[in-house]
C-alpha cells in the first residue's frame, strides 16, 4: 500500500509571497495530492505529522552550488539536506566535468581541487552532461540536482587554456558542445570571468554562446569579469550582452564587495532596475554573509594562470616571474582579485589539500606570516606552491548594508555557493537558508517570512522555468520543508562552519522524508533535474 503522508495544521506559506494560511496538506506518490483549507473535512493517512506551530514551505532552491563531486561522494548530503534545500543547481562558475574529455578532466579536476576535492575517490564514469545527470539518477542522493553548463570547461574543449580570440572553427566547436548539453538536459550556461579560461572568451565569443542557451529556453549565469574596481561596469557589461543575445540573465552572487564598493549596492539596483523597466529578463542570487570564499589561486593575474595549473606552477617556481605576480597583486591590483590590490589581512586559509600545511588553516595569510616571521607573499607563494594551487580561502571584504539592500530586490533569489571541502569551509555551506530566515526575517526583519520563502523558492524554480515545483499546490512535487519560524536558525559560524541548523524538524523529497524528527533518514530521493522546454 502506498505511504499517504498529511501534515496536519501547519501554517502553509506558499512560495508566492502571498499571506500564509492554515492548512492539512496530502502527500501522495511524490506529488501534493491535497491541500485541505482550516475548517475543511480532515484527511487521513498512513502517516501524520502534527504541525501545529510550524510552517510549511516548498523546499528551498539552492541557485548556486558546488556540490558537482560532493553529492556523488556523499550521497546523504546532509549539509544541504538539514537546511531544507531540496534543489541545488549545479556546474557554477564555467568549471566542472562535463562536458569534458580524458585531457581536459585531469585540468579541470586540478584546476578546482580547492571547490570539490581532487576527485580520487569518484569514478568519472560520464564525459557528457547526460552522462553526468545519469550518474547522479543512478547513484541517489538526497536532494535534487539541476545542472549548468560550465562555459570554461567548454572553451578548454575546443582550445585548451589559451589566452587568445576563439577561431571560427573554435567558435562552431564550443557551439555545438553547448547545444549538445543544453539537448541533455542542462538548464543554462554558467561562466566564470574571472577564472582561467573562460576569462579569455571575448564579449562576442559568449554571446554567440547565449544565444544557444537562449534557442533552447536556458538562461546564463555568469560570475562576471569584477566584483571589486570594475564592478558596476561589469554588471552592465552582462546586462548588455546578454541583451544582444536575446538571453535571459542569472546574476551569479551578485555582490558589491571590497572598499570600493561600500554603500554602492543602491547603484547595482538601480542599474538593474533600468534594464527591467526596459523589458530585460533579469534575476541573481546572493548569500546572506559578508566574506566571499574561493581559492587562493584564483587571486592570481590571469596571465600567470594561462596555460592551465602546471604553466602556473612553474610560472611560481621562476623568481622573477614571481616577483612580477607579486607586484601586480599586491600593487596594481590583478584581475583574479578583480582589480584592488590584495590585502593579505582580509585572505583567510579555510582549507589545504595537504595535510602538512594544516597549521595555516583559520588563520590569515598575514597572521601567518607574522608566527613565521616573513612577509605575506612569502607564505602565500609557499601555500600556492606546496599546496599545488589546492587551498581554499574565506576573503572579509563585504558589506552588511549592501548585502541587506541587494537582498530586498524584487529578482533576488537564494544561492549559498557553498564550498564543502577544507577543514573550515564558509559557514554559507551549511546555514545560508535558515540564516535567512532565522537572522533576517525574525531578529532583523529584512524581508517578511511569506517574502523571504518566495525568494528562495517559487521566484528560482520561475527562473529555472520548472512548471512543478517552488509553490505548494496540488499536483505539485512534493519538495517540502517544514520548519518552526520561532526557532529556526543557522548554527554554522566561522569558527564550528559544519554545525548543523535548528528549527527544521522535517524535509520531504518527492514526499518522502530526508529529514525526520531532526535527523538524516537514509532516503536518497533526490535526482537530476532536466530542463523539458
Amino acid at each position: 500500500m502506498d505511504t499517504v503522508t498529511v501534515i496536519r495544521g501547519a501554517r502553509v506559506i506558499d512560495g508566492t509571497g502571498a499571506p500564509s494560511s492554515r492548512a492539512d496538506v496530502t502527500l501522495r506518490a511524490g506529488r501534493i495530492a491535497q491541500l485541505s483549507p482550516e475548517g475543511a473535512r480532515r484527511p487521513g493517512g498512513t502517516r501524520v505529522i502534527d504541525a501545529d506551530g510550524l510552517a510549511l514551505a516548498p523546499g528551498f532552491i539552492d541557485m548556486h552550488a558546488h556540490s558537482d563531486l560532493a553529492i556523488l561522494r556523499d550521497p546523504e548530503h546532509t549539509a544541504k539536506a538539514a537546511q531544507g534545500v531540496t534543489l541545488e543547481v549545479l556546474g557554477q562558475d564555467g568549471l566542472s566535468y562535463a562536458p569534458t574529455d580524458d585531457t581536459t578532466l585531469t585540468a579541470i579536476r586540478e584546476a578546482i581541487t580547492g571547490w570539490n576535492g581532487d576527485g580520487s575517490d569518484i569514478d568519472f564514469d560520464w564525459r557528457t552532461v547526460g552522462g553526468y545527470l545519469d550518474r547522479i539518477d543512478r547513484q541517489g542522493t538526497a536532494v535534487n540536482a539541476a545542472y549548468l553548463i560550465p562555459q570554461g570547461s567548454v572553451r578548454m574543449l575546443a582550445m585548451g587554456w589559451d589566452d587568445r580570440p576563439a577561431a571560427d572553427g573554435e567558435l562552431a566547436a564550443m557551439k555545438r558542445l553547448v547545444a549538445e548539453g543544453m539537448a541533455q538536459g542542462a538548464m543554462g550556461m554558467s561562466s566564470g570571468l574571472t577564472y582561467t579560461p573562460g576569462m579569455y572568451a571575448s564579449d562576442a565569443e559568449l554571446t554567440a554562446l547565449c544565444r544557444v542557451v537562449a534557442d533552447y529556453g536556458g538562461y546564463y549565469c555568469p560570475h562576471h569579469r569584477s566584483y571589486g574596481a570594475g564592478a558596476l561596469g561589469a554588471y552592465a557589461e552582462m546586462v548588455a550582452l546578454t541583451r544582444e543575445a536575446g538571453c535571459p540573465l542569472h546574476l551569479a552572487h551578485a555582490t558589491m564587495n571590497f572598499g570600493v564598493n561600500k554603500g554602492r549596492a543602491p547603484e547595482l539596483l538601480a542599474l538593474l532596475d533600468r534594464a527591467l523597466a526596459d523589458g530585460a529578463d533579469i534575476t541573481l542570487d546572493t548569500y546572506p554573509y559578508t566574506p566571499g570564499c574561493t581559492t587562493l589561486a584564483a587571486m592570481l593575474p590571469s596571465w600567470a594562470n594561462e596555460g592551465g595549473p602546471e604553466a602556473t606552477l612553474a610560472r611560481l617556481a621562476d623568481p622573477a616571474t614571481a616577483a612580477r605576480i607579486r607586484h601586480v597583486m599586491e600593487v596594481e591590483g590583478a584581475d583574479g582579485c578583480h582589480g584592488v590590490p590584495i590585502e593579505w589581512d582580509t585572505i583567510e586559509i579555510s582549507g589545504v589539500s595537504s595535510p602538512g600545511l594544516s597549521d595555516h588553516v583559520g588563520r590569515t595569510v598575514a597572521e601567518s606570516a607574522a608566527l613565521r616571521g616573513e612577509q605575506p607573499w612569502e607564505t602565500a607563494h609557499r601555500l600556492l606552491t606546496e599546496d599545488r594551487l589546492g587551498s581554499t580561502i574565506l576573503q572579509h571584504v563585504g558589506h552588511e548594508e549592501n548585502v541587506q539592500a541587494i537582498m530586498r530586490h524584487r529578482v533576488h533569489t537564494g544561492g549559498s555557493d557553498g564550498i564543502l571541502q577544507g577543514a573550515k569551509p564558509h559557514p554559507r555551506a551549511y546555514g545560508t537558508f535558515p540564516h535567512y530566515l532565522g537572522h533576517y526575517v525574525r531578529e532583523l526583519g529584512v524581508l517578511s517570512l511569506e517574502e523571504c520563502v518566495a525568494h528562495l523558492t517559487g521566484r528560482p524554480a520561475a527562473r529555472l522555468r520548472l512548471a512543478d515545483r517552488g509553490l505548494i499546490r496540488e499536483g505539485y512535487a512534493a519538495d517540502l520543508v517544514l520548519f518552526d519560524p520561532e526557532t529556526i536558525a543557522a548554527t554554522a559560524t566561522f569558527t564550528a562552519p559544519r554545525s548543523l541548523p535548528t528549527g527544521i524538524p522535517h524535509v520531504f523529497v518527492a514526499g518522502q522524508p530526508v529529514i525526520a524528527d531532526s535527523r538524516r533518514t537514509d532516503v536518497l530521493a533526490g535526482r537530476a533535474v532536466r530542463r523539458t522546454g
